[in-house]
């Protein structure tokens, strides 16, 4: 493997969160500004978020909109983030919104954190239990915390979560230039 930084070469996204730790408002404000920092077209920033740490009232919310497969371990993180975009007349706010969520990603792992991102939500509940602005998309929620001990997790859990990493080859990433996987 080449020298990546190790922000990038140790993250991983986990499921096993430590139950009791907690983020702090200036760990959360931290990650936030990572997105906020991140590239975007024409400076255009569509990424918007809801913040939620464990027991208050966005985190329940955001919490129910998830699949009940999701909920068995996302409900032990210390935050669970909304990240939303502002689609109108922006055809890459997706996009930039992706770029977002990796800086904050890279910045977690900087605060020695974990991220594991759920992509499948109910982006309509979301709207109505958090009273999201209409032209605000739920995108994915994005569960942050300390990493927990991998056998507190449903037994159907634990194979994925302490298998070896796997990452496809350069070569099968790479349409051109083949002289940089050699």
């Amino acid at each position: 493997m080449t020298d990546l930084t190790p922000l990038l070469a140790f993250r991983w996204s986990p499921r096993a969160f430590d139950p009791i730790a907690e983020l702090t408002r200036a760990e959360a404000a931290t990650l936030l500004e990572a997105a906020r920092w991140a590239p975007s077209v024409d400076n255009r920033q569509p990424g918007r978020f809801a913040v939620g740490h464990r027991e208050d009232e966005t985190f329940k919310r955001i919490l129910v909109n998830l699949p009940p497969a999701e909920q068995r371990w996302a409900g032990r993180a210390s935050l669970l983030l909304l990240a939303a975009y502002r689609p109108a007349g922006h055809p890459f706010a997706a996009y930039d919104l992706g770029q977002a969520v990796a800086h904050l990603t890279v910045q977690a792992t900087a605060l020695g954190l974990h991220v594991r991102q759920v992509t499948d939500i109910d982006g309509n509940g979301l709207i109505a239990d958090l009273d999201l602005p209409g032209d605000v998309r739920p995108y994915v929620v994005v569960a942050i915390g300390q990493l927990g001990d991998p056998f507190s997790l449903p037994a159907d859990l634990l194979a994925g979560e302490t298998a070896l990493r796997h990452r496809r080859p350069l070569a099968e990433l790479v349409l051109s230039c083949a002289d940089v996987t050699d």
